[in-house]
């Protein structure tokens, strides 16, 4: 099955996988419905390797892509994870997130990038603590936490004593305002990695 080509279908570049990686991945990870377009395009590549078309798009996908990945032999994320790395260089990140799956997601898209991750934390003491253990150049804080320091509490302690730059990551967004003046940016949740990774480019631009 893996070995299954033709020659007016076969993705042989990695800028053929890297196009359908940006188009299918954004588009499903981000829970969007494909185009009509988008989908005759899935379906059709999906039936070259045959493969079963007759499920959600998100499974077909996931499929397809460990196909042509195989086939191709080359990593259709290499490209995306230098450029997103390139502008900033390694930044040494401080991650202090209630939501355990937004954490591991963070912290996955963060070290993809290039950067060391401090963390992540839950509790905002903790947090605290490994600060002072490390020169960051940067703090991405939830600001409602499960310990006794909030998020908001946090951001100015590390403000005062290290003067580490914080971006609040947060649904909260009148807490967001209210506290503006501890915080280079605000990236609301629901979030992506993008939207996160652009954040840190404008703050290390800034």
């Amino acid at each position: 099955m893996f070995d299954r080509t033709r020659d007016d279908t076969r993705i042989e570049s990695e800028t053929d996988l890297a196009r359908l990686c940006r188009q299918y991945d954004n588009l499903l990870t981000e829970g969007r419905s494909l185009s009509e377009e988008a989908a005759s395009e899935l379906t059709g590549l999906a039936g070259v390797y045959d493969l079963d078309i007759d499920r959600p798009h998100e499974a077909v996908w996931r499929d397809l892509r460990a196909v042509l990945v195989r086939q191709t032999g080359v990593d259709p994320d290499a490209a995306r994870k230098a450029d997103l790395a390139a502008p900033l260089g390694e930044l040494t990140l401080l991650v202090v997130e209630d939501d355990p799956q937004a954490a591991q997601d963070l912290t996955e898209a963060l070290t993809e990038a290039g950067h060391r991750v401090i963390g992540p934390f839950h509790d905002g003491d903790a947090a605290q603590a490994a600060a002072g253990l490390h020169a960051l150049d940067a703090a991405l804080l939830d600001i409602n936490l499960s310990g006794a320091t909030d998020g908001v509490t946090l951001a100015g302690r590390l403000k005062a004593r290290w003067g580490v730059p914080v971006i609040f990551l947060s649904g909260d967004i009148a807490a967001a305002a209210r506290h503006a003046d501890l915080a280079e940016a605000l990236v609301a949740k629901p979030y992506g990695r993008k939207d996160v990774l652009e954040a840190l480019t404008r703050l290390s631009a800034g």
